[in-house]
C-alpha cells in the first residue's frame, strides 16, 4: 500500500533523516494513517530464521519502503529512529515492551509490531508516548506531571476558561454534523468546537450513574465514561485507542476523578509543544491548546456518580489547579502491554 503521503514523500527525495514539521499537510504521515499503513504493509512478514541484526535491519526497511522514503545505505543509530516522521519501531514476541536509556518522549510516535510464535508479523501499532505511559501499571514508570483538584466544592459545572487559547480560535467551527465521524480521528477546521460549547454539551452528564467494575479498575471505569463523552457530544460511534487526547477530534481530554490528585502523564498541560496533528486552517495545535475535562464522582453502593465538572484549556490550567511534580523516569522502561492492546 503507498497512500498519498508516501506518495508525497517518495517524489519529495528526503530521507528518514531529513526534518519535516509535524502536521505537515503534504509530508507529515497522521498516526491513525500511519498505522494503516503499516499494517497492510508489514502483517504477514516472516523473519523466520533471520538472526537478530537481520530482523531487526528487515524490519526498518520495511517500514522505510511503506512511508515512501529510500533505504539509507546504513541505518544511523538516531533517536527516534526515523527522524523525519517523529518515529520509533519496537518488534515484540511478548506484551512487555522494554525501552532502555532514555526517556519516553510524549510527542514521539511508537510503532509496536507484533510478532507470533511462529516469527510472522500480525499487526502493528502506533501510538504516542503519552499513550504508552498511561499503560505502566508496574511502577518503573512515575508520572511527570500531576495536578490537585477541589472535589469539596459545591458539585455541579465550572467552566474555568470562557475562551480557548488565541492560537486555537482561527481553527474553531460553529459546528458541522459530527454523529457519522470518528471520535479518534484528527480534528478539522469544519467540526472543531469551541471550549464553550464542548461545555453546554458535557454538562448534562452531571448526575448520571454507572456500575462500579471495582477499585481496581480506574482505567476501565475511565473508559466507561469516555464512552458518555463521546455519545454527549455528538458522535454516534464510539472509539478510544488510547491516544492523547482521549476525543482527538474535539482537542479534548478526560479525567475521571474519584480522587483529588490528577495524573497528567507525560504532558504538561501548558506546554508549548506541537501536537503530532495535522495542521487545521493553517492552525497547528500545541498541548496547551488541549481542552481538559475533569470530571468528579463518588462511589457508593456498586455505583459512580458524576457529581462535578471542571473544563479549562491546558493554557490557563494551572492557573486554577495546583500543580504536583512528580518523580523522574527510570532510565530502563517496562511497560506491560494490556492484552487487547493490539486487538
Amino acid at each position: 500500500m503507498q497512500n498519498v503521503y508516501a506518495s508525497n514523500i517518495q517524489k519529495s527525495g528526503r530521507s528518514i533523516y531529513d526534518p519535516i514539521s509535524i502536521g505537515d499537510p503534504a509530508l507529515w504521515i497522521p498516526t491513525n494513517d500511519l498505522e494503516a499503513l503499516l499494517v497492510i504493509s508489514l502483517k504477514g512478514l516472516s523473519l523466520a530464521g533471520l538472526p537478530l541484526r537481520t530482523r531487526s535491519k528487515l524490519l526498518k526497511s520495511k517500514v522505510c519502503e511503506a512511508m515512501g522514503y529510500p533505504l539509507p545505505s546504513s541505518f544511523t543509530k538516531t533517536q527516534p529512529r526515523f527522524p523525519g516522521q517523529n518515529l520509533d519501531i519496537y518488534a515484540q514476541k511478548s506484551h512487555n515492551l522494554q525501552i532502555w536509556n532514555e526517556e519516553i518522549s510524549p510527542t514521539r510516535r511508537y510503532a509496536i509490531i507484533a510478532i507470533d510464535g511462529n516469527d510472522v508479523v500480525t499487526t502493528v501499532r502506533v501510538v504516542n508516548g503519552d499513550a504508552l505511559a498511561k499503560l505502566d501499571t508496574t511502577g518503573t514508570l512515575t508520572q511527570k506531571y500531576q495536578a490537585g483538584v477541589n472535589l469539596k466544592e459545591n458539585a455541579g459545572t465550572h467552566l474555568l476558561t470562557s475562551s480557548d487559547s488565541n492560537n486555537l480560535l482561527p481553527a474553531l467551527s460553529s459546528g458541522s454534523e459530527i454523529s457519522l465521524l470518528n471520535p479518534s480521528s484528527d480534528p478539522d477546521e469544519n467540526t472543531l468546537m469551541p471550549i464553550s460549547t464542548l461545555f453546554a454539551k458535557l454538562s448534562s452528564l452531571i448526575g448520571i450513574n454507572f456500575s462500579d467494575i471495582g477499585s481496581d479498575q480506574e482505567r476501565n471505569r475511565g473508559a466507561i465514561l469516555h464512552e458518555y463523552v463521546s455519545k454527549a457530544l455528538g458522535y454516534s460511534i464510539h472509539q478510544d485507542n488510547g491516544q492523547f487526547p482521549d476525543i482527538r477530534h474535539q482537542l479534548l481530554e478526560i479525567k475521571l476523578q474519584t480522587s483529588p490528585t490528577v495524573d497528567l502523564g507525560l504532558v504538561s498541560p501548558d506546554s508549548t509543544e506541537l501536537l503530532d496533528t495535522q495542521i487545521i486552517n493553517g492552525i497547528h495545535a500545541r498541548h496547551c491548546d488541549v481542552r481538559y475535562a475533569i470530571f468528579g464522582a463518588t462511589l457508593s453502593d456498586g455505583q459512580v456518580k458524576i457529581t462535578h465538572l471542571f473544563l479549562a484549556n491546558g493554557e490557563d490550567f494551572f492557573t486554577h489547579f495546583r500543580q504536583f511534580q512528580g518523580k523522574v523516569l527510570n532510565k530502563k522502561l517496562q511497560i506491560p502491554l494490556p492484552v487487547s492492546f493490539f486487538s
